[in-house]
């Protein structure tokens, strides 16, 4: 069976514990005005950015050095008709061995090409993954959102900025 929800996966060589870490470290990838605590099982976090996007989650699985899941309780878009587009979808880290590596395999449940945001966030997604996240794996330092000028249009719409 196939889906059409937004998927992205990266190959590391670092441990399972530290992929699962820095997936945690949400403020060190994704961005520093998260909100709440981000690494207990059902714990809830909000991150926003201004006007421009809101989302509160809740962590509905946490599995150490295996797997993360947020549940979007509820959510926020200023550019898109159906502001609440992400509410009740999915956000998914798996982690697990592929030879003598490390794969984290990133899905957005729920976020399908039908959304009015699926090329916005299924790009910035793909930026935080395969660019902050893998760095923040790799080199300890990831590129959050914080304070600065917007890396690409879509992050921007966001709220995306960085150092």
């Amino acid at each position: 069976m196939t889906t059409s929800d937004f998927t992205t996966s990266l190959l590391v060589d670092q441990t399972p514990e530290d992929a699962f870490k820095a997936i945690n470290n949400v403020r060190g990838w994704w961005s520093e005005e998260i909100e709440g605590r981000i690494d207990k099982l059902n714990h809830e976090f909000s991150y926003h950015y201004e006007d421009v996007h809101y989302c509160k989650m809740k962590i509905i699985e946490f599995i150490p050095n295996e797997k993360v899941v947020w549940l979007v309780l509820d959510n926020y878009f200023k550019f898109t008709k159906d502001k609440n587009e992400w509410t009740g979808t999915k956000i998914s880290f798996e982690i697990s061995k592929k030879d003598k590596k490390t794969q984290i395999r990133f899905t957005h449940m729920g976020l399908v090409p039908e959304y009015e945001c699926f090329d916005i966030c299924s790009n910035a997604w793909g930026q935080y993954i395969q660019q902050s996240l893998l760095r923040l794996i790799t080199t300890g330092k990831g590129q959050p959102n914080s304070t600065g000028n917007p890396r690409t249009e879509d992050e921007k719409k966001l709220g995306a900025v960085h150092k």
